[in-house]
């Protein structure tokens, strides 16, 4: 797979598609609703030859319990098996949430993400020592992201930068913070394309 496209599920507040939509092709899913499954489906369909992020909203695990399955189901016909990048912060929802996800899709690789704005790997206590790592760790894995200085990161999300065009424009300073936190992100998602 030689191109990326990109499904926004965060209907609300798509910062992810309009940073983005001018460099790659993006399409829209409301995962609420059924329709949006079904275009979710037909969107990775169209779509075969090429490598499908989806940026979820955080609200959407009623719709993933409720019509998760339009998707499960077409996998085998997709032939596609799902990647999982599950953020969490230090708190249980994120852990309780990933559970109910994967009662939905039991098959996905799942690797989750401590996101380093809430601390360093040691102060996620509960993930640590939850049932739940030992259960991610036998097929994925633990994964740090960093944390980006807030005042670029502000100005990734008030200006809805693409890191490519940030990386472009951004001030000196800011662009050496920015190219940073790239190259450590960059390594953590080797680790799950197999490209270390």
């Amino acid at each position: 797979m030689s191109t990326i496209v990109l499904i926004e599920t965060d209907t609300s507040n798509p910062d992810v598609m309009k940073a983005v939509h001018a460099e790659i092709e993006c399409a829209s899913c409301d995962l609420d609703e059924v329709t949006g499954w079904i275009d979710f489906v037909n969107f990775c369909d169209m779509h075969r030859d090429a490598a499908v992020i989806v940026n979820t909203a955080a609200r959407s695990q009623t719709g993933v319990a409720q019509y998760g399955g339009t998707l499960a189901s077409t996998l085998d016909d997709l032939a596609r098996r799902p990647v999982v990048l599950w953020v969490i912060n230090r708190q249980r929802d994120s852990l309780e949430l990933l559970l109910r996800f994967g009662a939905t899709f039991p098959n996905a690789v799942t690797h989750v993400v401590r996101n380093g704005y809430f601390g360093t790997p040691e102060k996620f206590t509960l993930y640590r020592d939850s049932q739940l790592r030992k259960a991610v760790e036998a097929h994925g894995q633990s994964l740090d992201f960093p944390d980006l200085a807030d005042r670029v990161a502000d100005e990734l999300r008030s200006q809805r930068l693409s890191i490519r065009k940030a990386a472009e424009t951004m001030h000196i300073g800011e662009r050496a913070e920015l190219l940073r936190w790239r190259a450590r992100y960059s390594t953590m998602f080797a680790k799950v394309t197999g490209n270390a």
